[in-house]
C-alpha cells in the first residue's frame, strides 16, 4: 500500500469547498488503497476561532475512519488586517517545520495552494528532502487578491508572485482547478507537468429528488455558500428584481450581519436567510429549489466555483454571474444561464424571462447526467492515481 501525504490549510469539520473537496481527494485516494494521512491547522474556519472541543492543545492525531489526521497549531484569525492574516499563516509554517523536522513523511505528498506562504514552506522543506511534491492549486494567488482588491502591484506583490513562481517551479506534478489556472501556470513553467482536476464532489444524491419541489407561483431561486465579500451577497438582495422571485440564502461569512440586518429592515421583500446546514442536510434542501445562483462580485482569473459541480450534480439549473471560465462551462454544458458579471439589468433580465415552468424535471435530469459524463470525480482520479 503505497503512503501518500496531504497537507491543507482546511480540512472537516471545518465547512466550505476547501475542506470538502481535500476531504473528497482523500477517501478516494484511500479506496485506491493508499495509505492516507493529512496534516491540516486544528479547526477554525470560518470563524477565525479554534474549535470548542481542539483548545487547549498544541496539536491533535487521530484517525478519522481510514484517515490519519495530524492538526497542528495555528495561531487563528478572520481578520481582515494584514500583519495578523500573515502571522497566522507564518504559526501553521513553523508549525508545518516543526511537524517534518520529527516525523517521518511519506514519499509522495500533496500540498494545497492558497495559501501561497504555506505552499512555499512545504515546496521548499521537502524539495530538500527529495519528496515527490504534486502542487494542487485552486486559486491564482497573487492575481485573485490583486483582482479582488486585497493586493496592490507594489514590492510585496512583486515578492508574492516570485512565492509563486518558485513553488510552481519545486512541485513535480501540478494540479489545476480550471484551464484558465493551467494556462497561467504553463506561461511561467513551460514544461511542468501539469493535470486538470475540477472540484467534482463525491456525494450521494439526496433520495425523493423529484418530491422535494414545493408548488409556487414564483421562482425559488437559493444562493448557498459563504457570505463573503468575493460573492457579493448583499448588492445581490439590493439590486434584485423580486417581482418573479423569492430569494434562499444559505451560509456565513463577512457580510452575514449586514444581510440580516437589510432582510430585517426591507420586510416587504421575499428574502428569507436560512442559517448554516450540514452539507447533507443542506443538499436535501436544494431540491426544493428552482434555480441556484452563482454570482462573483469581480471576474477573478482562473477561478471556477465549485458550486458549478455541486450544483450540477443535483440537477439544480444555474443562472451564473461572475465571468471568466464558469461562464464558459455553463454555457457549453448547457447547464442553466449566464449574466454577463457586474451587469444588474442583465441579471434581472434573464430572471424577467424565466417561469417556474422553465425548470422541468428533464432538465434536471440532463444536468446530472452532462455533470456525470463531463466531470466524474472517480474518472478524474482513475486517471490521476497513475500520475502519483
Amino acid at each position: 500500500m503505497k503512503e501518500i501525504l496531504i497537507i491543507t490549510s482546511y480540512f472537516p469539520p471545518e465547512t466550505g469547498a476547501a475542506s470538502n473537496r481535500i476531504f473528497h481527494l482523500a477517501e478516494g485516494l484511500h479506496k485506491r488503497n493508499f495509505k492516507v494521512s493529512v496534516i491540516t491547522p486544528l479547526p477554525n474556519y470560518p470563524t477565525g476561532k479554534i474549535f470548542k472541543s481542539y483548545r487547549g492543545t498544541f496539536s491533535n492525531t487521530a484517525v478519522e475512519g481510514e484517515l490519519t489526521i495530524h492538526r497542528l497549531w495555528i495561531y487563528a484569525s478572520n481578520s481582515k488586517n494584514k500583519v495578523i492574516r500573515l502571522f497566522a499563516m507564518l504559526s501553521y509554517s513553523l508549525s508545518l517545520i516543526w511537524f517534518f523536522l520529527f516525523n517521518d513523511i511519506p514519499k509522495t505528498v500533496i500540498v494545497q495552494s492558497p495559501p501561497l506562504l504555506v505552499a512555499f514552506t512545504c515546496c521548499t522543506f521537502l524539495r530538500s528532502k527529495k519528496r515527490k511534491i504534486i502542487l494542487n492549486v485552486s486559486d491564482l494567488w497573487p492575481i485573485a487578491g490583486l483582482e479582488l482588491g486585497a493586493l496592490k502591484r507594489n514590492f510585496a506583490y512583486t515578492i508574492l508572485e516570485r512565492i509563486e513562481h518558485s513553488n510552481y517551479k519545486k512541485a513535480n506534478l501540478i494540479l489545476g482547478q480550471s484551464n484558465e489556472i493551467l494556462t497561467h501556470i504553463h506561461s511561467l513553467v513551460p514544461n511542468k507537468p501539469t493535470f486538470l482536476y475540477r472540484n467534482y464532489p463525491d456525494f450521494n444524491l439526496p433520495k425523493h429528488m423529484a418530491n422535494t419541489k414545493k408548488p409556487n407561483t414564483k421562482i425559488r431561486m437559493v444562493y448557498a455558500g459563504l457570505l463573503g465579500i468575493a460573492q457579493g451577497i448583499l448588492r445581490l438582495c439590493q439590486e434584485l428584481d423580486y417581482h418573479r422571485i423569492e430569494f434562499h440564502i444559505y451560509g456565513a461569512g463577512a457580510e452575514q450581519d449586514q444581510i440580516t440586518n437589510y432582510i430585517s429592515t426591507h420586510p416587504e421583500l421575499p428574502i428569507v436567510y436560512h442559517g448554516e446546514l450540514p452539507r447533507e442536510v443542506l443538499h436535501q434542501e436544494l431540491l426544493q429549489y428552482d434555480l441556484g445562483i452563482i454570482p462573483l462580485r469581480h471576474r477573478i482569473y482562473g477561478s471556477v466555483p465549485s458550486k458549478i459541480f455541486e450544483y450540477a450534480k443535483l440537477g439544480l439549473p444555474m443562472l451564473y454571474f461572475g465571468g471568466g471560465e464558469g461562464e464558459t462551462i455553463i454555457s457549453e454544458h448547457q447547464l442553466g444561464w449566464v449574466a454577463r458579471a457586474g451587469d444588474y439589468n442583465a441579471l434581472n433580465t434573464i430572471l424577467s424571462n424565466l417561469r417556474p415552468s422553465s425548470f422541468s424535471t428533464a432538465l434536471k435530469e440532463e444536468i446530472i447526467t452532462t455533470a456525470t459524463a463531463h466531470f466524474n470525480f472517480n474518472k478524474q482520479l482513475d486517471a490521476l492515481v497513475p500520475e502519483l
